[in-house]
């Protein structure tokens, strides 16, 4: 009785420690992407996930499709970026210079974009469920089709 109380405890504690050690298996991205995205502002469908790019002048960056799942993009200047289709779900875009960017159809699940200027920015058919936008400017942002998002405190919505 003893000896399988043992063995299930021990069967129990190895899953458990698997299950934690995927669970935190750090999402890092693609160090050519982000090196490709510095360099020419060109990274389609790249894998961005978690990438710091944290005030970086991305004015007119192509990023379809591409992969920005919790990258840090605070201050960064992304205006007129095409990132139709991509995903940034969880990115920080605190104070990011987001004007007349396109995002339609992105996964901006749980995105932080407080104090953001999304000014004429398209955002027709996105997720925006858990999305903070305090303090955002969204004057003339399209937001036709988006689901979610907590616009208390932004400026210009409609809806």
């Amino acid at each position: 009785m003893k000896k399988k109380f043992i063995t299930k405890l021990l069967i129990i504690l190895t899953i458990s420690l698997a299950v934690g050690f995927l669970g935190h298996v750090s999402l890092a991205a693609n160090k050519s992407h982000v090196k490709k995205l510095k360099k020419t502002k060109k990274c389609n469908r790249c894998d961005l996930r978690g990438a710091n790019l944290n005030g970086l002048n991305l004015t007119r960056a192509r990023l379809k499709g591409a992969n920005l799942s919790r990258a840090k993009l605070r201050r960064t200047k992304m205006r007129s970026a095409d990132m139709r289709s991509a995903n940034l779900s969880r990115a920080d875009l605190r104070r990011a210079n987001l004007r007349s960017a396109k995002m339609y159809r992105a996964n901006l699940t749980r995105a932080d974009f407080r104090n953001a200027n999304l000014r004429g920015a398209d955002l027709r058919n996105t997720n925006l469920k858990g999305a903070k936008f305090k303090g955002a400017n969204l004057t003339g942002a399209k937001l036709k089709g988006s689901k979610g998002g907590n616009f208390k405190g932004a400026k210009g919505v409609k809806k």
